[in-house]
């Protein structure tokens, strides 16, 4: 016999947890408490990963370490702002999107970022706007914790998916116990800055960033969410 699908407590809060979850743009500055920090990096560490390998190496930004590498990373893309061809001095130890754009992908990014500045009143080709909303992600949403997440480059290109599960256990747990987060690749391109200011060793990569916090209820940019296709399109039934 076929046992009945879970409804219980236990299974809503999980639902709950993972259905709450949405990259959030805009915290307060409350400040998380370290054993709250501690528990969720705990909880996230029981993610599953290759003959138990846990690739993971996290680096928790607080205070003034947060707010120095928030100055040198707005400083490098103003400039890449002011010019351009500076942007070649940084670049991404892995792609992160494809080098060329196809349909379904194309069309669900810029429904994604046109959805986003069309919330905020940005509009094509006001790119003040944008460098400044872009420029939002190095400042972590004004969230009081930045988080850096490192990889050895002896790893293969499997770590990074047990990566994403243990990024993906931080965010839900945070969800469930009442925090918010952003993962973000924006960081990627600025490695050359952020390896030596967080202490990271010559074999480290970084795969990305998170914001963490508590978010701003009250802010319009907190009320973009993104859609999901339904499980029909993209899952094939074999019998």
């Amino acid at each position: 016999m076929t046992p009945a699908f879970s409804h219980d407590a236990a299974a809503n809060a999980v639902d709950q947890a993972i259905l709450s979850r949405q990259s959030i743009r805009d915290f307060l500055p409350t400040p998380v408490p370290h054993d709250s920090l501690k528990h969720l990096l705990e909880l996230a560490a029981r993610a599953p990963s290759g003959t138990n390998t846990q690739p993971w190496k996290v680096y928790v930004l607080q205070g003034a370490s947060r707010s120095a590498l928030v100055d040198k990373v707005c400083a490098a893309g103003d400039a890449i702002r002011a010019n351009p061809e500076l942007a070649s001095q940084y670049k991404e130890a892995y792609d992160y999107y494809p080098e060329k754009w196809v349909s379904p992908f194309i069309d669900r990014r810029r429904e994604n970022g046109w959805g986003l500045y069309g919330l905020l009143g940005i509009t094509k080709g006001e790119k003040d706007k944008m460098h400044a909303q872009n420029q939002r992600n190095f400042r972590f949403f004004d969230a009081p914790v930045g988080l850096m997440f490192t990889i050895d480059k002896v790893m293969g290109r499997g770590s990074l998916v047990d990566y994403g599960m243990f990024i993906q256990n931080l965010m839900v747990a945070a969800s469930g116990h009442g925090l918010a987060t952003c993962p973000q690749a924006a960081w990627n391109g600025f490695a050359n800055i952020i390896l030596p200011h967080i202490g990271a060793g010559p074999d480290e990569m970084l795969v990305c960033g998170m914001s963490l916090g508590y978010a701003n209820e009250e802010s319009l940019v907190n009320t973009f969410r993104t859609p999901r296709v339904p499980a029909s399109d993209f899952t094939t039934w074999l019998d």
